[in-house]
């Protein structure tokens, strides 16, 4: 059948009130984005699969935001709004969201540590130490110069790798880097899973872990 977009419309309420997938209506309009206009001709597919609700969830954590979250999971913030019904921009951390899900993301998610500032510290050296850039740490703390002081707090940024693929019916898979600090009942935790599953998925025999390893969620 045919849909004519009108005033307000997203391929995320359209996929909801058809029943069918954003996924679906892209591959079937040869649409390349989520960007649609009003008055544009889309061509509704009939339903398929056995995720018509096209959604995972997400458990908010520190540091994000509405416009963070969805550039990693290539959506946009009103979606995130109107499907979570939220009254305002404001998130909480361990608040779960519904996300609009599409067809496959890979991207870069920033997590952060916190590092107390020692005698002898520079920005320089602090980003040399954790891998990033000194414009990257003033900008993460609001720093308008690079003077520094003993026992000053930063938030010093890190990058885990998100690979969601979910494919109607198929699991949602997070691919995580274990960091300094990290065991499997925090890493649980963050992703809202539990420590049985973890190890099931990665084939672990004990509850040790390495920093660098990578774990699949």
């Amino acid at each position: 059948m045919n849909y004519i977009v009108k005033q307000g419309d997203t391929l995320y309420g359209i996929s909801n009130q058809y029943g069918v997938s954003v996924m679906d209506i892209k591959k079937v309009n040869n649409l390349t984005s989520n960007i649609i206009s009003v008055g544009q001709n889309l061509i509704i597919p009939t339903t398929s699969g056995n995720n018509p609700s096209n959604t995972f969830i997400y458990t908010v954590q520190k540091g994000d935001s509405l416009y963070s979250i969805s550039k990693v999971y290539g959506t946009n913030v009103n979606d995130l709004i109107n499907i979570n019904q939220l009254k305002s921009n404001v998130l909480s951390i361990g608040q779960k969201l519904i996300i609009p899900e599409n067809d496959f993301v890979v991207t870069e998610k920033p997590s952060y540590i916190t590092y107390v500032v020692k005698k002898g510290d520079s920005l320089y050296s602090i980003a040399k130490k954790y891998g990033t850039s000194v414009s990257t740490i003033q900008k993460d703390n609001g720093l308008k110069s690079t003077a520094l002081s003993i026992g000053q707090t930063l938030r010093i940024r890190t990058t885990s790798t998100v690979e969601v693929l979910e494919c109607y019916g198929e699991d949602v898979t997070n691919t995580y880097i274990v960091k300094k600090g990290d065991s499997l009942y925090s890493i649980s935790k963050k992703f809202n899973t539990s420590v049985d599953s973890i190890k099931s998925k990665n084939n672990l025999t004990s509850n040790n872990l390495s920093i660098g390893q990578v774990l699949k969620i």
